[in-house]
């Protein structure tokens, strides 16, 4: 079956900073795009990075120059290192891939189970 486990999250003051790791289940194929999202209480949730296998990003413009999104392939493990962080970054941060889990399967999407940041004034 597979997995995504996020780890990292926790409380932080504003300004301070905090490290995600997201791990896919050992028993896959391969990994494809991988990304953290985010969700605040009463919003929707919103795309905050992205990375593909080869290492190009993309990041919400309210990350820009704050957070970034990395990748270890040989481990099928993406980070979010998340710097001078502000109130409003308080979410519940979701890792989400794009799994092959045989060589033989569609790319499938799967999310992770929410790791909390809340970051205080």
């Amino acid at each position: 079956q597979v997995q995504l486990v996020e780890s990292g999250g926790g409380l932080v003051q504003a300004g301070g900073s905090l490290r995600l790791s997201c791990a896919a289940s050992r028993n896959i194929f391969s990994v494809n795009i991988m990304a953290w999202y985010r969700q605040a209480p009463g919003k929707q949730r919103e795309l905050v990075a992205r990375i593909d296998p080869g290492g190009s990003t993309h990041y919400a413009d309210s990350v820009k120059g704050r957070f970034t999104i990395s990748r270890d392939n040989a481990k099928n493990t993406a980070y979010l290192q998340m710097s001078s962080l502000k109130p409003e970054d308080t979410a519940i941060y979701y890792c989400n891939a794009d799994i092959r889990s045989s060589g033989f399967s569609p790319l499938t999407n799967y999310w992770g189970q929410g790791t909390q940041v809340t970051v205080s004034a």
